[in-house]
């Protein structure tokens, strides 16, 4: 009778397993790029048994429905997208806070590891790494008056891949226009 049993429950597991075979793909986020015929799209693909497979950011022309898909590490994620229009300065940008890199390297991206910012276009073909992959990026701002971000973070010094007391505090101020980095402090 046990027999029975035990070949009865793994016939289910593998059958309850076996029911779905296909990849997923999920929409988390639609944003509005202003000034824009674009709006972009934050992606997620994921297989079944593997988990996820990647991560994207689909800029779609409204008006043509041409799309640029813009491509992040797979255990990599955004934390937060803005959008800097300054009419006055002629800077449209996409500012995006995303954590891309496994800097300790033993666990795949996770909150431990630092966070990058990045400037995109507003239609996602150009893309700039403003800050250093060893800069733990804490918080940032745009001043539309000067058309620059402010970026704050501490530097990981002693290369070791974690926030301690030897680590450097950093203040770096960036034109949008230029992409350039103005100043650190």
């Amino acid at each position: 009778m046990k027999h029975l049993i035990i070949l009865g429950l793994t016939f289910l597991t593998f059958t309850v397993y076996g029911q779905d075979k296909y990849n997923y793909t999920q929409l988390n986020k639609l944003t509005e790029v202003e000034g824009t015929t674009y709006v972009i799209g934050t992606f997620e693909n994921w297989e079944k048994g593997d988990g996820l497979k990647n991560r994207y950011l689909l800029f779609i022309d409204t008006k043509t429905g041409n799309t640029n898909q813009v491509d992040f590490p797979n255990e990599g994620y955004f934390q937060k997208i803005e959008q800097a229009k300054i009419d006055d300065l002629g800077i449209n940008q996409i500012v995006i806070a995303a954590r891309t890199v496994d800097l300790d390297g033993k666990k795949g991206i996770d909150r431990n590891d630092p966070t990058q910012i990045f400037v995109l276009s507003t239609d996602g073909m150009e893309r700039t790494q403003l800050t250093d992959n060893k800069l733990f990026v804490r918080t940032w701002i745009v001043n539309r008056k000067t058309g620059t971000i402010v970026i704050t973070g501490h530097y990981d010094t002693n290369n070791n891949g974690k926030y301690d007391k030897t680590d450097k505090i950093e203040i770096g101020i960036y034109d949008l226009k230029t992409l350039k980095l103005i100043t650190k402090i």
